[in-house]
């Protein structure tokens, strides 16, 4: 169950800081509406690490399409002789 706090809160944000917990964000409304996200630091690390890869997933798929893709034997070859 999300835990959804109004932004007011932070007057005391010691409290809201208790709420806190890996897999649970806090959420923060201003005005009634989502605005804000308060995430335990080693979520943010997975998000942020999950964002890396995918960008650079993008990134090889995007190289393939122009450049080419290789045969995994051609991969192989090439890792093995690099060692």
């Amino acid at each position: 169950m999300p835990i959804i706090k109004p932004v007011s809160d932070l007057r005391n944000y010691s409290e809201v800081l208790k709420n806190i917990k890996s897999g649970s964000p806090v959420y923060l409304t201003k005005n009634g509406r989502g605005r804000y996200v308060i995430l335990d630091m080693e979520d943010y690390e997975k998000k942020e690490a999950a964002i890396r890869l995918i960008t650079e997933l993008e990134k090889g798929r995007i190289s393939g399409e122009k450049e080419g893709w290789h045969a995994l034997e051609e991969v192989r070859k090439e890792i093995s002789s690099n060692n």
